[in-house]
């Protein structure tokens, strides 16, 4: 048995719900002049281009609004939200349907099609069958316009008069004869039509279009059809507003709250470093774009991402019923009038809803706030192969010396803006929103050899909070330092920011040929991997010119599977995924310093690149063990066998090659003899010979067949030994 409906309102109420039901009891909506809207409370701004509105108040009995957009109906239908202490009745949301613009078009018997324009003839096509009044001049008359038909064009202006029969040119003012045009020059003319008029009493008229002054239908429902089809064919009908009316009943506050679309804020930054403190203002830049100004409002920056997407709720929508018919074919006149389900048949007006999507913008700066990342080991092409980091040695890892990984405690973080925000209708501002001392060290940076540094700092995240992305100005004591971006930092990571020149410090760099030592030598899927520490050194000479200590950074084309000695200190950049070097450098000094670098690097050759010598050239690789020295002779040994293959291919490809030459000079010479050799075609010794080489170019042509697949064979047995080292 179902409950009593009274008491599941009474429930619903009681707890706060927002019940959308028509069975509960719902306010009369009041007249659009005596709503009142809600006024805005709070603001929350997400990163993905949504706001979430929330306004409070005491509902009147009448009714309270929510004025928002005509193109945000939608989304605060999907996720408007009623709360209350319980002592709130709310029985629904009441709007005006939100009318798409080819179901208005339609209800107005005007073009369904959007994209069609509307025509004078259109308008008053739609009105055919329908009690007009029209007037022309002081007369008027009443009656169901019947037909609209085109009608003869009309003049504008009168013909012009005829020109003068040839060769009877006239003068002009100089004497000078004027030649004479030929035909009569035809006038303006102006489309035009004509209404054929039904008057009350049977009489028929018809009018010119040209000569009406107005079309007017009788019925004020028609003419409200018409109104609501040019509103829709406005370009601003998307931004006209409209009021959700409140239907409820409360003696106590009632928030509610909807999402809408807004435009996204961002962040912009200034970093003061003042010796060894730094301190990093945060702005926000908003903007709000509706109709309403804010007084007071509170604002919050919400540094996330949560799902978001559009879905159409506002509109009536219908569904396609099929058309029963009967199978045999009947006469569709004079059929219910006249075609009319002959017309609902053939009018497939289809709606679909399109481009629904989910995702959200990065609001990443790119990469202007990190070094130029250079050609990574990986991309390092070799003869017969590539070069990359080895992950069967284990000499050091650079990468450990980079911060922890960011921790977030939830999903979203947010940025109370202090005191209540007044911004104008269609206004933005700029409003801080996070001060706070965070940890920067000045540096020095070099990109590889280059002898020009750049000047930077590295930026710690200290604060609770994620940092949004977003461009920073750089201030020192001296004034304004240049200019960076900061990317997305959770707190504890860090990021390195560049900003500008440093003209008091130089770099030079040396290097000695780097020496390779095999380390290990294994096989997978076809390739031979040869483990190597590839052995660096280097001498870096600064010199620093400017009045404080200079911690400068270098950027090293290493991999982090490496051990450097002689720096001061490593450190690790994770943006480019590169290890950097460090040296201080005294004020108004040089420094010299010699560095060691070992990597750890495999080499990825593959094996039909190989020959047999290089094979026993890597057999006698020290570090391998016997087993390995072994395998790799044995293996050798079957290429040899390989190679010999190929040229014993090589020497048969050659004999083809002559013979064809050979055939092709031979029948050269017989189709210039013809049948003037005066011998049988048996016994002509151009015809022998050609059949002779024919012979044997089929021959070479086994034998070339019979050594690939021997190569082939043997090939596959260089592969099977070579899996021993796996």
């Amino acid at each position: 048995m179902l409950p009593d409906l009274a008491l599941v309102c009474r429930r619903a109420a009681a707890l706060g719900i927002l019940v959308l039901s028509a069975g509960c009891h719902v306010t009369p909506a009041a007249s659009p002049a005596a709503v009142s809207a809600l006024p805005l409370k709070k603001l929350r701004l997400y990163e993905t281009g949504v706001g979430y509105f929330e306004r409070s108040g005491n509902i009147s009995s009448s009714s309270d609004s929510l004025p928002i957009p005509a193109s945000h109906v939608d989304d605060a239908l999907k996720t408007l939200i009623v709360l209350s202490d319980g002592k709130a009745r709310v029985t629904g949301i009441e709007f005006d349907s939100v009318l798409s613009g080819g179901l208005s078009r339609s209800l107005a018997a005007l073009p369904s099609d959007a994209d069609t324009p509307v025509t004078y003839r259109d308008v008053l096509e739609s009105l055919r069958g329908i009690e007009v009044e029209v007037t022309a001049g002081d007369e008027t008359w009443i009656g169901q316009l019947a037909e609209v038909t085109e009608a003869p064009p009309i003049p504008l202006s009168p013909p012009a008069a005829p020109a003068p029969a040839a060769g009877t040119g006239e003068s002009s003012a100089a004497g000078t004869a004027v030649p004479a045009e030929r035909g009569p020059v035809a006038p303006d003319t102006q489309e035009d039509l004509y209404l054929t008029l039904i008057q009350r009493g049977g009489a028929v008229r018809r009018l010119r279009a040209s000569r009406v002054d107005q079309v007017r239908p009788v019925d004020p429902a028609v003419a409200d059809r018409l109104g609501a089809a040019v509103g829709a064919l406005s370009g601003r009908a998307a931004q006209l507003r409209r009021s959700l009316r409140v239907l409820a009943q409360s003696a106590a506050p009632v928030r509610l709250g909807y999402i809408a679309e807004t435009p996204v804020w961002r962040s912009t930054y200034r970093l003061l470093l003042d010796g060894g403190r730094a301190r990093l203002q945060g702005w926000a830049l908003l903007h709000n774009d509706t109709d309403e100004p804010w007084a007071g409002v509170s604002v919050e920056l919400v540094n996330g991402r949560p799902d978001s997407f559009l879905f159409p709720l506002s509109a009536p929508r219908y569904a396609r019923r099929e058309l029963a018919h009967p199978d045999e074919s009947l006469s569709t006149v004079p059929q219910l009038a006249d075609r009319t389900p002959d017309q609902l048949w053939g009018d497939n007006a289809d709606g679909a809803i399109t481009g629904m999507g989910f995702g959200s913008g990065e609001g990443r700066l790119g990469e202007s706030h990190v070094t130029r990342v250079t050609k990574m080991r990986g991309e390092t092409v070799t003869v017969g192969g590539s070069t990359e980091e080895s992950d069967a040695l284990s000499i050091g890892n650079l990468a450990e010396v980079a911060q922890a990984a960011g921790v977030e405690n939830g999903a979203l973080f947010t940025y109370r803006l202090a005191g209540g925000l007044h911004l104008r209708a269609h206004g933005s501002a700029l409003v801080p929103f996070t001060q706070q001392d965070v940890e920067a060290q000045r540096l020095t940076w070099f990109e590889g050899d280059e002898e020009r540094g750049r000047s930077g700092a590295r930026l710690a995240n200290t604060t609770a909070q994620t940092l949004p992305s977003g461009p920073v100005a750089v201030y020192e004591a001296s004034g304004f330092a240049g200019e960076t971006g900061l990317p997305r930092l959770k707190p504890r990571e860090r990021a390195f920011l560049l900003f500008g020149l440093d003209l008091d410090v130089e770099l030079r760099t040396t290097s000695e040929r780097p020496e390779e030592v095999t380390q290990r030598i294994g096989f997978d899927s076809g390739y031979l991997t040869e483990h190597f520490v590839r052995k660096h050194r280097r001498r870096y000479a600064v010199k620093n010119r400017g009045g404080q200590e200079r911690r400068v950074y270098v950027a090293l084309d290493i991999v982090k599977n490496a051990s450097v000695q002689g720096f001061d200190a490593v450190d690790f950049d994770k943006a480019s995924q590169r290890p950097l070097g460090v040296l201080r450098v005294a004020p108004r000094s040089k420094l010299e310093r010699e560095v060691t670098i070992d990597e750890a690097l495999l080499h990825a050759l593959d094996v039909r690149s190989l020959s047999a010598r290089a094979l026993r050239e890597k057999s006698d690789v020290a570090a391998l063990s016997a087993a390995e020295r072994a395998t790799l002779g044995a293996a050798a040994k079957l290429l040899d066998e390989v190679e010999k293959a190929d040229r014993e291919t090589a020497t048969e490809k050659a004999t083809i090659d002559r013979i064809e030459k050979d055939l092709g000079r031979l029948r050269d010479h017989l189709e210039a003899l013809g049948d003037k050799s005066g011998s049988p075609a048996g016994a002509n010794p151009l015809v022998v010979r050609i059949l002779a080489l024919e012979d044997e170019r089929s021959g070479a042509q086994r034998r070339v067949e019979q050594l690939e697949a021997q190569r082939e064979a043997r090939f596959a047995a260089v592969k099977g030994e070579l899996e021993r080292l796996r």
